[in-house]
């Protein structure tokens, strides 16, 4: 998925120690698969830091590899579920979540009056959350942990898409080899030390073909037995 960030500059390299808290989705870095979304608030931004604004285009891995890596929270529309995540989150008392990447609508300043309305009691919960049914589709991710960023790559890298590539071809022949499921095969994978050498350093092995690195695989789980 092709998604992108607006900001007041071009961003070389993510930093979550500097992304804001108390968000819709927590801390952390946020971007958007609606181009014109990111396009408007890099207008915001560069008004308000005087610039022209910046979009940066990024490749999110979203696939079952990413599911397993990372715990994931997706809200497929308005509702209650994301309301009530929505207002933990803008709670400066609340503490953080334990989501790697989170997905969903935008709070955007429309909705957040409202949402200000609500907690007030101005307006009760099910009003809110009908206004909400008719409001257009908006779209972020935040990618909130370190782990996270590995889904997430500048337009033009290919090391994640790779290692998906290696990691699926691993994992078949795991499958067929012990004799196993799926689901056992994942766990064996994902658990061993040459799958944490891959997300450390995947510059060198990447290269190699997939039944050099199964090998590799192979040789660990054997000094197991």
């Amino acid at each position: 998925m092709l998604v992108y960030h607006g900001s007041y500059a071009k961003i070389d390299r993510i930093d979550l120690s500097q992304c804001l808290p108390n968000k819709d989705f927590g801390q952390g870095f946020y971007v958007t698969k609606f181009r014109q979304h990111a396009e408007s608030w890099a207008k915001v931004m560069g008004r308000r830091y005087k610039t022209e604004g910046y979009i940066t285009e990024f490749v999110y891995y979203d696939s079952p590899f990413t599911e397993h890596l990372c715990k994931v929270k997706h809200f497929y529309s308005y509702n209650e579920e994301w309301l009530d995540f929505v207002v933990i989150n803008r709670n400066p008392m609340s503490p953080m979540h334990d989501f790697d990447i989170v997905e969903g609508p935008i709070a955007n300043d429309k909705i957040q009056t409202r949402i200000n309305d609500y907690l007030i009691g101005k307006i009760n919960k099910q009003d809110f959350l009908n206004e909400l049914t008719y409001h257009e589709d908006t779209h972020q991710i935040c990618f909130c942990t370190l782990k996270s960023l590995l889904t997430l790559k500048f337009t033009g890298e290919n090391s994640y898409s790779e290692l998906i590539h290696l990691s699926e071809k691993i994992l078949e022949h795991l499958v067929v080899k012990m004799e196993i499921d799926e689901i056992q095969a994942m766990e064996i994978y994902y658990s061993s030390k040459f799958f944490t050498s891959l997300l450390e350093d995947t510059s060198n092995i990447l290269k190699e073909s997939w039944e050099i690195s199964y090998k590799i695989l192979e040789t660990e789980l054997m000094s197991r037995k």
